[in-house]
């Protein structure tokens, strides 16, 4: 073999290794294109009579039903890399209007497992990710792993159902759209949308919300995920920030890989905090909304309070049990609860002195070792309805539905006086 013909064959082979990185690159692009299509395709199908341009809400907004709805699964899609993250299209089975929403509220789900604990089906709250829509609504789900410190723990009862064993066509039982921490459609300051995780969800709410409303308000929003491999719906939110001036969008990466971009995946490494708000934002008046782990909301929202923004201005969302307390509330329950009220749970026979620093009868429940069913913990959707046996409670936060007659809501509630609770 002469100099020519092994210099032709290291050509070749450089070639042949370009050729198959450009179709590499090239498949990627089309799954990416592929995806955003059907998403596009399944929505256009399903918004015969969508949301008039001019408003946000359908019209006429439909009354909210009571209990639980029949709704069927029209799409199931994977969002992330991982296959981690799903979003489920549900379609009313009456084929009656779905009523409107505020974006940012909730579902709730009764499905169709029961809970090892209490023999009672396993109820779950999960934020609408997209605008209100007469045709259908859609949550996106992460399944819960789990723990990689206690890789013997049981992984998420709920999410793991929703993930292998919700399918479409088939029906769910679903209560109607609710909770407090929704999007001011009134406001006119500029929006900050913060979605650290699954937390995202309802941030896409609003975010969708604002921009079929045509809205000019100035949109902030950060998105803080680990990497590519859990990035969810990235062309999409490209796609949008390109094509609408008023919105900024900020991309945070935790442990971003090698192959990640910074710039073009991603625009900053590390986590969503104070710091990274006060570099990127003017000053000037915002409506923060928040939604992520505990351990980010226990830090970002005390250190927006300290930046100076008014309580008023930070609005919240967060499932399950978190020591995160509105400060407005944790002044009123110490404020206005007496040290030295007791709390009997009958069937546990347990008598209890209360604990102000306790923001509800739920979580002084939890602490002592007291099971209560819980699902939304804002006094939304009825899971903790407790029998009251003697003694009366009283609401920090109005609740969103009326409890049967002796009985209370503990998400919400705190003791008036010696209670005793049938728990």
């Amino acid at each position: 073999m002469n100099t020519q013909e092994f210099t032709l064959i290291i050509f070749l082979v450089i070639a042949a290794q370009v050729a198959i990185f450009a179709l590499i690159a090239f498949y990627r692009h089309w799954l990416s294109y592929d995806k955003l299509k059907k998403r596009l395709d399944f929505l256009e199908d399903n918004q015969e009579d969508a949301i008039p341009d001019s408003k946000l809400s359908v019209s006429p907004i439909n009354p909210s039903w009571t209990g639980f709805r029949d709704l069927r699964v029209q799409g199931k899609m994977v969002e992330d890399q991982n296959g981690t993250i799903c979003s489920f299209f549900l379609t009313p089975v009456d084929k009656k209007p779905l009523p409107s929403f505020k974006p940012g509220q909730f579902l709730t789900f009764q499905l169709d497992i029961k809970d090892g604990q209490t023999s009672k089906k396993v109820v779950r709250c999960y934020s609408l990710s997209d605008k209100p829509s007469p045709d259908y609504f859609r949550v996106t789900i992460k399944r819960v792993l789990a723990p990689s410190k206690a890789p013997d723990a049981l992984p998420g009862i709920a999410s793991t159902y929703f993930h292998d064993k919700v399918h479409e066509g088939d029906i769910l039982a679903v209560k109607a759209p609710a909770g407090h921490f929704y999007w001011n459609t009134e406001g006119k300051e500029p929006i900050v949308l913060i979605g650290s995780g699954i937390g995202i969800t309802p941030m896409l709410s609003i975010l969708n919300a604002s921009i079929h409303s045509h809205s000019n308000q100035e949109i902030w929003f950060y998105y803080g995920v680990r990497n590519s491999d859990e990035h969810i719906m990235k062309d999409y939110l490209d796609e949008v920030a390109k094509t609408h001036q008023n919105l900024h969008l900020h991309v945070v990466y935790s442990q971003p890989k090698q192959q990640d971009s910074k710039g073009t995946d991603y625009h900053n490494e590390g986590h969503i905090d104070i710091t990274l708000l006060r570099m990127t934002l003017l000053l000037k008046p915002y409506q923060f909304y928040v939604c992520g782990p505990k351990q980010m909301m226990e830090t970002l929202v005390p250190d927006l309070s300290a930046w100076g923004v008014p309580d008023s201005n930070i609005h919240y969302e967060t499932f399950g049990p978190s020591s995160l307390t509105k400060q407005e509330k944790q002044r009123l329950v110490e404020a206005e609860t007496p040290s030295e009220l007791t709390v009997t749970f009958s069937k546990s026979e347990k008598t209890v002195q209360w604990n102000n620093s306790a923001a509800s009868l739920l979580e002084f429940a939890e602490e002592n070792g007291i099971p209560i069913d819980s699902g939304c913990r804002a006094g939304s959707c009825g899971c903790c309805q407790t029998t009251i046996e003697s003694g009366e409670l009283e609401y920090v936060q109005s609740p969103d539905i009326d409890p049967e007659q002796g009985t209370g809501l503990l998400c919400v509630s705190v003791p008036k006086t010696h209670l005793t609770l049938s728990a």
